[in-house]
C-alpha cells in the first residue's frame, strides 16, 4: 500500500500537512508493506529536506500512489482520476463555491474521503484541527483587546514558533479584571480553555460569572443549555434541545450585559437559535467589547460576524446601531476577530497534532478491513457516485 502526500495548491497558500517527518517514520515503522511519497513543496511548515533527512522519498509526481493526502481542496485541474483522496473538501453542507470540485471528483471516479467525515459509530468526529483554532483564537482575542484600549500589543500568532510561545507572550500580559465568556466544549472550546488556564485566569461557574465582580479576569465556559431556553419553558434537555433547536431561544442576553470578552468556538445546527443578536449588542447594557468568533459562521448566530476576517487582517469594528463595518477604533466599534483558517496561524503544532490523531484514531483501518466501519462512513463518493451515506448531496451535485 502506497500513502503519498500531495502539495497544497489552493490559494492562500496552506502551510500545514498532515502527517510530519516524524509520522510517517512512525507508519512505516508499524505498519509492514506500506510506503509513504512526499510530493515535493515550497511552501510546506516541514521542508523538502527535513523528510528526506528521515529517509522519506520527496519526488514531483506522487500518481501511482492508492491514497493521496492533503489539507485543503485540490484544485478541479489538478485532480488524478480514479485515485482515493482525503482532504478537507467542503461540501458535505452544500457550499455553493465547491459545487464543481464534488461534480469533477464524481466525473473522475475519485473516492473522496473527508476528514470531516471521519466519525464512530455515535457520529462523533474523530479527528480535526479544532483544537489549534481554540488555541489561536483565544491568542488573537486577548490581542485584540490589547490594540483596541492601547493596553498592550502582542506579535501576531503566525509570526510566533508555536503554541508555547503564545503563552509565553500571553503571560508577559497584565490583564485588568475582566471577564472572558466561552461558548462550546468540544475540542474547538476546549483548545480556548488550555490557553485561559495556562495564563491562569480564573474559571469560575456560571452563577458566580453573572452576579459576582472580581479583582482578577476569570472565564466561565458554557455549553448550549447555558445560553438557550425551551420557549414554552418546559423542559431543560440537552436531547430535547437537539432534537428540536426550533423550539429554543437564546438566553445569551444574561451573559452580554457582563461579559468584556465573548470567544466562540461552539458547533451551531442550522435550525438553533441566534446565540449573540444585534438587539443584544444594541442594548444599552451589553458589555461586549471584543468577540473572537472562532467558529466564524458568516451571518449565522453570532450577529457581528459580517465577514471572515483574514491572518493577514485578523480584526475589524462593528458599530451595534447601524449593523455594519467600521474603522477598529471606532469609539463605539466592537471588535471582531474572525479569522477562519485559525490553525493555519499554528502550522507546526497543528500538522503534528492532526497526525497522531489520524494514527491513533484511523491509520488501523486501512489493515485491520475496516472492522469499525471508519473509512467507509468517510467516504462521499466511489465508483463515480454518491455513496448512500451522502445521497442526500445529489440535487446539490446536479445544480438544483
Amino acid at each position: 500500500m502506497k500513502f503519498g502526500i500531495i502539495k497544497e495548491r489552493k490559494n492562500p497558500p496552506d502551510r500545514r500537512v498532515i502527517f510530519s517527518p516524524n509520522a510517517i517514520k512512525q507508519i512505516i515503522a508499524t505498519y509492514e508493506g506500506v510506503s509513504v511519497e512526499v510530493e515535493s513543496s515550497d511552501c510546506r511548515v516541514f521542508n523538502d529536506s527535513q523528510y528526506e533527512d528521515e529517509g522519506i522519498s520527496v519526488i514531483e509526481d506522487v500518481s501511482d500512489c492508492d491514497f493521496l493526502f492533503g489539507v485543503k481542496e485540490v484544485p478541479v485541474e489538478n485532480l488524478i482520476p480514479n485515485k482515493s483522496y482525503f482532504f478537507f473538501s467542503h461540501t458535505i453542507k452544500k457550499q455553493p463555491y465547491n459545487r464543481k470540485l464534488l461534480q469533477a471528483i464524481l466525473e473522475k471516479n475519485i473516492d473522496l474521503y473527508d476528514y470531516e467525515t471521519i466519525v464512530d459509530a455515535s457520529n462523533k468526529r474523530l479527528i480535526g484541527f479544532g483544537r489549534y483554532a481554540g488555541i489561536v483564537g483565544a491568542y488573537n482575542s486577548i490581542r485584540a483587546f490589547g490594540l483596541k484600549f492601547e493596553l498592550f500589543k502582542l506579535p501576531k500568532a503566525e509570526t510566533l514558533a508555536g503554541k508555547e510561545a503564545l503563552i509565553m507572550h500571553l503571560k508577559r500580559v497584565v490583564l485588568p479584571p475582566i471577564k472572558f465568556v466561552v461558548t462550546g466544549t468540544g475540542k474547538v472550546g476546549n483548545g480556548i480553555k488550555e490557553v485561559l488556564d495556562a495564563i491562569k485566569i480564573k474559571e469560575v461557574s456560571v452563577e458566580n460569572y453573572l452576579t459576582k465582580k472580581y479583582t482578577q479576569p476569570v472565564y466561565t465556559q458554557i455549553d448550549v443549555l447555558d445560553y438557550n431556553i425551551r420557549k414554552d419553558k418546559s423542559i431543560n434537555d440537552f436531547n430535547d434541545f437537539y432534537n428540536n433547536p426550533q423550539l429554543y431561544e437564546s438566553n445569551f442576553e444574561r451573559f452580554s450585559k457582563v461579559s468584556d470578552i465573548y470567544i466562540a468556538g461552539h458547533f451551531h445546527a442550522n435550525e438553533a437559535p441566534v446565540i449573540l443578536s444585534r438587539a443584544m449588542l444594541q442594548a444599552t447594557d451589553c458589555a461586549i467589547k471584543i468577540v473572537g468568533d472562532v467558529s466564524c459562521d458568516v451571518n449565522g448566530p453570532v450577529a457581528c460576524t459580517l465577514r471572515a476576517s483574514s491572518i493577514e487582517e485578523p480584526l475589524y469594528g462593528y458599530l451595534p446601531s447601524e449593523d455594519k463595518e467600521v474603522e477598529l477604533f471606532h469609539p463605539a466599534a466592537i471588535v471582531v476577530m474572525a479569522v477562519d483558517n485559525l490553525p493555519c496561524e499554528l502550522p507546526k503544532d497543528a500538522s503534528e497534532g492532526f497526525g497522531e490523531m489520524f494514527i491513533a484514531q484511523v491509520m488501523p483501518a486501512f489493515f485491520n478491513q475496516d472492522k469499525d466501519g471508519i473509512l467507509q462512513r468517510s467516504k462521499i463518493t466511489e465508483n463515480g457516485k454518491l455513496t448512500k451515506r451522502f445521497s442526500y448531496l445529489q440535487d446539490f451535485v446536479d445544480g438544483k
